[in-house]
């Protein structure tokens, strides 16, 4: 038996590139002035999938992103580790979004496609760390959800087996499909591109990335529907305009401010000196550096 999944997956700015014109004035991201990657989370998401996929042949992965188009980008990237795949959902109109209007266009935009068994998303992004976006989704979408999973162990008889991380251990909990889950970065790592899916779906492309292609790749896409992705705008998928980008963000950002850690004094001491190790994390703790 196979299953219908849909991954979330977000392409964000790599935060470890953080400069001085990585905010706006309106204090969203300029992503413009950031490199863009493959939110990590969601290719442990992805990695689920594709587990469940192993184990069930039939099974088809839709990734789902909203964003610029460019972020067809981590689709084709999906795409050559094992997805089938993708949707951008893309619009000027999203723009600014915060994660409730976030999870309002993805919900819209999962009722469009209907017809989905799981919905997998990494537990947060890097560049929000929030972890509201998939749960937010599972509250507008009625379904129940199931967080902080560690590892998907069996999908069988209309019900999901998930281990998931919780602060005071691991814990096995059973819930019914349809599901929403969330996924550790303690999971296991994505695996790596194939070789032979790169050659096959490098050419995979949007209407609007297609509009761009010479007119030799063009008709390439167009000749063969596994490289066609979809691109949706927020009129197609019938979102409300007062719920989805600034408009429908209540977070608003009132100030920023750029913080440098510097190292002003430093302690050294023998390691076999327990009383001074103790010392040092009752201050630790003290100061709220620790704990």
């Amino acid at each position: 038996m196979g299953y219908n999944i849909i991954v979330l997956a977000k392409q964000v700015p790599d935060t470890r590139n953080v400069g001085k014109d990585a905010m706006k004035e309106d204090g969203t991201i300029n992503r413009a002035a950031l490199p863009a990657i493959f939110n990590p989370e969601d290719l442990n998401a992805l990695e689920q999938a594709l587990q469940i996929k192993e184990n069930n042949p039939d099974t088809t992965i839709t990734i789902l992103t909203m964003g610029p188009p460019r972020a067809a980008e981590i689709i084709r990237e999906a795409m050559f580790r094992g997805a089938d795949t993708g949707i951008v959902l893309t619009d000027r109109a999203f723009a600014g979004a915060d994660t409730l209007a976030t999870s309002y266009a993805l919900s819209a935009a999962i009722r469009k496609h209907g017809n989905f068994d799981l919905i997998i998303a990494g537990r947060q992004a890097i560049d929000g760390d929030t972890a509201q976006v998939a749960p937010q989704v599972a509250e507008k979408l009625g379904l129940p959800q199931v967080t902080y999973a560690e590892k998907i162990e069996k999908v069988a008889d209309g019900k999901v087996t998930v281990t998931r991380r919780i602060e005071a251990g691991v814990e096995t909990v059973e819930a019914p499909l349809p599901l929403v889950i969330t996924v550790n970065g303690s999971a296991d790592d994505c695996r790596p591109r194939n070789a032979k899916r790169v050659q096959k779906y490098k050419f995979a492309a949007t209407p609007s990335e297609k509009a761009a292609m010479k007119p030799e790749l063009a008709a390439i896409v167009d000749a063969r529907p596994y490289l066609q992705l979809k691109e949706w705008s927020a009129a197609f998928v019938d979102a409300d305009p007062e719920q989805i980008g600034l408009a429908g963000s209540p977070t608003k950002v009132k100030g920023i401010v750029n913080v440098v850690f510097q190292a002003k004094e430093s302690k050294r001491m023998d390691g076999k000196d327990q009383a001074a190790l103790e010392d040092l994390v009752k201050e630790l703790i003290a100061n709220h550096t620790i704990g």
